[in-house]
């Protein structure tokens, strides 16, 4: 036993001595790897031209036309590009993630959020397009903003760092607020922008956003969605405006000329459109970040009907446009995905539509999420699977894309440009878009953001209140009536006795008097959610709410248990369209939210604020209902519980 012992701990100590040696090369190698890197860069000076101020990006001590805001954009550019060389090019092609220290520096090794160090990223490898996924606080994050454009302004040439972001204003958001952090001011998700059937209200949601963004210098909006939800069991229905295209085109051109006004200039945020060219008939609404979900059929041959709300997006000049991960089956030639698609990029929304905007694909076709050698997600490169790296880059490329989003392959691209499989002409053709991007934006003018004005922008009490309003205006009320006549129930007196669950009690106290047991309560108020089948796949899948719309037998058997026995009130959240025959039928007041805090809904169940709501999309009657309409199609399920547009008011 005494040997035993022995050798464990001999095993345990050399295995504490690889992981410590590990670490201090992990170090000493990202320490040098800085270092180099750092040495190659130059303080930018000012010059004094005319009585006016700018910014000597190449250090030659002389006023090249592209830092001369006074000329042409595309004067800016040419001379821009006369400078540039291959390697800096290509840095502008990658669109990957990047890391921020709690503390607001810059990230100087490699995190879960970011593939190498910043150091390397920018000095290096010579990116200059970044999203943001966690983020610290408002003075942190517009502080490490600014030290990141000081890193690109001390490069060569001083190209400007272009940061982007997911939707951050939603209560719930896609990908979860927890994950994607900060403190903006808090709304309804898109899909009940759509419930309050309010463009106006959608500009001015869009206006705020962008004030929050530029104050901490995000330049790029990776969305709106304009996807269509005619398959109600799709996971990213509340990213959307609805199933109604109609509907959807006016809410799209609405957000985006929130986002980047007339036109896109030094005070717009510029909108990624997505998923061209519409990723919302998903084959059995599984989704196309996974394999199983790669196919977007069209059994009602309905495809033109999902390019109305892009068509509108194009009206109204978004800047850039994302495909998504699907392969659109048999609508083209090549079944692939549709960044490796050439008929859908550029004979239809290049030569088309004459798009000549922006084309970034969406995060991780070209090679997986990996850390520290684990694979976290796998690569979305449906119908190129065996295609190698470069072969992948080069079919993209020639598709008619310019930007790969979220993977970073620069040195394989060079290469390709070197052995003649793609042309440096071909690759002028994107860096002159993603170039004019940054020009029309004016980060090559003053990238910089006033931190202390960041602090007082983000989330200001105007902010908030509009988000809490907007909260309020997309609550739906399906259905106001009590079980043995039509007397309606709500607005709910106050004072009265209430049962609540998944509700703050402090909050509810506002309203009326909780009591804990059931048997106490005039009235039982619950919150649901929509519910969904849980996957065990990589991390990515477990933030989809996909599969079933229905409750287990378990679930629903407790909720009408207490509908049994007093008045029940409830209000769901609906990510995606909820199949609630049994809730509906024995609820007295039924109400749908969208993304609302806890005192909106109250606010509307005691009649502080009239709900006028409607419906984004039809409630199906039933599993089998979902399961016999067809992906593309609107509003097609039989005998749906509630109709889209559907909302009562207590007038």
């Amino acid at each position: 036993m005494k040997k035993l012992f022995k050798t464990l701990v001999y095993f345990l100590l050399i295995v504490l001595g690889i992981i410590l040696v590990s670490v201090i090369i992990f170090n000493v190698y990202y320490s040098v790897l800085n270092n180099k890197a750092q040495k190659e860069l130059l303080e930018a000076q000012v010059l004094h031209v005319d009585g006016l101020q700018f910014r000597d990006l190449n250090k030659n001590g002389e006023l090249d036309p592209y830092e001369d805001h006074r000329q042409p954009i595309e004067v800016r550019i040419n001379n821009l590009m006369q400078q540039m060389n291959l390697e800096e090019k290509v840095g502008l092609m990658w669109h990957p993630p990047i890391g921020i220290e709690d503390d607001g520096e810059l990230q100087a090794k490699p995190g879960l959020m970011s593939p190498s160090s910043t150091y390397d990223l920018v000095i290096n490898q010579k990116l200059n397009h970044f999203n943001l996924f966690t983020v610290p606080p408002t003075h942190e994050l517009a502080s490490w903003h600014n030290k990141l454009q000081h890193l690109a302004e001390e490069t060569r040439l001083g190209i400007p760092i272009t940061i982007s972001t997911d939707p951050r204003h939603g209560i719930s958001n896609f990908i979860g607020p927890d994950l994607l952090g900060g403190n903006w001011s808090k709304w309804p998700e898109p899909i009940g922008l759509a419930a309050t059937r309010d463009s106006a209200l959608v500009v001015e949601f869009g206006q705020i956003a962008s004030q929050e963004y530029r104050a901490v210098g995000i330049r790029t909006a990776l969305h709106p969605m304009a996807d269509l939800a005619t398959e109600p069991r799709w996971a990213r229905i509340n990213g959307t405006f609805g199933e109604d295209a109609q509907l959807a085109a006016t809410m799209t051109a609405a957000y985006i000329h929130g986002f980047q006004g007339d036109s896109l200039g030094t005070t717009s945020v510029a909108c990624m459109t997505k998923h061209w060219p519409g990723g919302g008939p998903q084959e059995n609404g599984e989704d196309a970040h996974f394999s199983y979900g790669k196919n977007q059929i069209y059994p009602g041959d309905n495809f033109a009907y999902h390019l109305i709300p892009f068509e509108a997006a194009l009206k109204a000049n978004t800047a850039m446009m994302m495909p998504y991960y699907g392969v659109a089956v048999d609508q083209t030639g090549e079944n692939v995905g549709m960044s490796f698609n050439k008929e859908i990029i550029t004979n239809l929304l290049r030569k088309q539509y004459g798009y000549d905007g922006i084309v970034c694909t969406d995060w991780g076709i070209i090679e997986g999420f990996s850390f520290l050698g684990y694979e976290i997600v796998e690569a979305k490169n449906w119908g190129v699977e065996k295609l190698s790296i470069e072969q992948r880059i080069a079919k993209v490329i020639d598709a008619g894309v310019d930007q790969f989003g979220g993977n970073n392959h620069t040195r394989q691209l060079v290469r390709l440009v070197q052995k003649g499989e793609i042309s440096e002409t071909r690759i002028d053709e994107s860096v002159r878009r993603l170039l004019r991007a940054k020009f029309k934006l004016g980060l090559f003018d003053d990238p910089y953001v006033d931190v202390e004005q960041a602090v007082q922008t983000v989330n200001q009490p105007a902010f908030e209140a509009k988000g809490k309003l907007a909260q309020r205006k997309a609550i739906v009320l399906l259905k106001n009536k009590a079980l043995t006549n039509d007397r309606k129930v709500l607005p709910l007196s106050k004072g009265i006795k209430i049962y609540t669950e998944n509700i703050n009690r402090e909050i509810a106290s506002n309203y009326a008097t909780v009591v804990d047991s059931l048997a106490d309560a005039d009235v039982a108020i619950l919150r649901l959610s929509t519910p969904f089948e849980p996957r065990s796949g990589d991390f990515i899948e477990s933030l989809f709410h996909q599969g079933r719309l229905d409750f287990q037998a378990s679930e629903l058997s407790h909720i009408l248990n207490i509908m049994l026995h007093k008045p029940t009130i409830v209000c769901m959240y609906m990510d995606r369209p909820a199949v609630i025959p049994e809730i509906a039928y024995q609820s007295q007041g039924l109400l749908v939210d969208f993304g609302a805090y806890d005192d909106a809904v109250l606010d509307v169940i005691f009649g502080d604020f009239k709900p006028h709501g409607k419906l984004p999309f039809e409630l199906p009657s039933s599993m089998k209902a979902v399961e016999a309409q067809k992906e593309d199609l609107p509003y097609d399920s039989k005998n749906p519980l509630f109709p889209f547009g559907h909302g009562l008011s207590y007038d």
